[in-house]
């Protein structure tokens, strides 16, 4: 795996871990990495990371909760 460095400003107040997940989480959202890729990418187990990913504003599922009702509205 490779290793890339960001610059982020003094007064940013998340830790790495928050920042790591914002970024695994939305490569995972975005389909360029799968949940385990996100979770190695973040030192967790595949399990943590879909049980945490949530918190991130990113569903599992692949739908928005506005999409999702709106799908089971019509079956």
């Amino acid at each position: 795996m490779h290793s890339i460095t960001i610059k982020v400003p003094d007064n940013l107040q998340m830790n790495t871990f928050d920042i790591n997940m914002l970024i695994a989480s939305s490569l995972f959202e975005k389909g360029v990495l799968s949940s385990g890729q996100a979770a190695e990418m973040v030192g967790l187990t595949k399990r943590a990371f879909v049980e945490i990913v949530g918190k991130f504003g990113v569903s599992i599922f692949g739908y928005e909760f506005e999409e999702l009702e709106d799908e089971l509205k019509n079956v």
